[in-house]
């Protein structure tokens, strides 16, 4: 019989680890495209066991920085269409507002959805982290839209919750 440490036919094929992860273990790396994409579906920007929330932002960050605006809003939407995740669809939306995309007023109708995605997405644009302090003009116009075509029943809904709270954001954006 032939030497099977010599002639294992399970492991020949695997590749090897190329990266290492938060831990300092092996890892695989992937594309920019597939590493943003993993942390939008999977992401909370929250304390883990592994990595805080701060490393976790600071990733997609650094990740989004070199992506074009198509993929960005794409991905913003299918993350809370499809993922129905709340904060990285919300971020992904703040730093299109901070690049002044022209899919900006797309992506704001399909993911900023209800009361707590407006809040989200103000909270992180004003926070100054995707680049910009302030809301700007488009943003600040898309907020205004979002006000006036909510219903009484919405607005409710929305009013619920704080930093920055629905009256907040109304003071900030005046809407008529």
């Amino acid at each position: 019989m032939a030497n099977p440490l010599l002639f294992r036919s399970l492991l020949r094929d695997a590749p090897l680890a190329n990266a290492s992860n938060q831990q300092g273990a092996a890892a695989f790396a992937f594309t920019p495209r597939h590493t943003l994409a993993q942390m939008v579906m999977t992401g909370c920007m929250n304390e883990t066991f592994y990595v805080s929330g701060q490393a976790q932002l600071n990733d997609v960050l650094a990740t989004a920085k070199d992506l074009d605006d198509l993929f960005l809003a794409q991905l913003a939407i299918y993350g809370r269409e499809r993922g129905m995740m709340k904060d990285m669809p919300a971020l992904l939306t703040a730093i299109l507002a901070a690049r002044g995309s022209a899919l900006l007023p797309v992506v704001f109708a399909r993911v900023i959805n209800n009361g707590r995605m407006l809040r989200n997405f103000v909270q992180m644009l004003r926070s100054g982290v995707t680049g910009r302090r302030s809301l700007g003009t488009r943003p600040k116009k898309l907020v205004q839209r979002w006000l006036q075509n909510a219903s009484e029943e919405r607005l409710l809904q929305a009013s619920v919750g704080n930093m920055p709270s629905l009256a907040d954001i109304v003071k900030m954006v005046h809407p008529r």
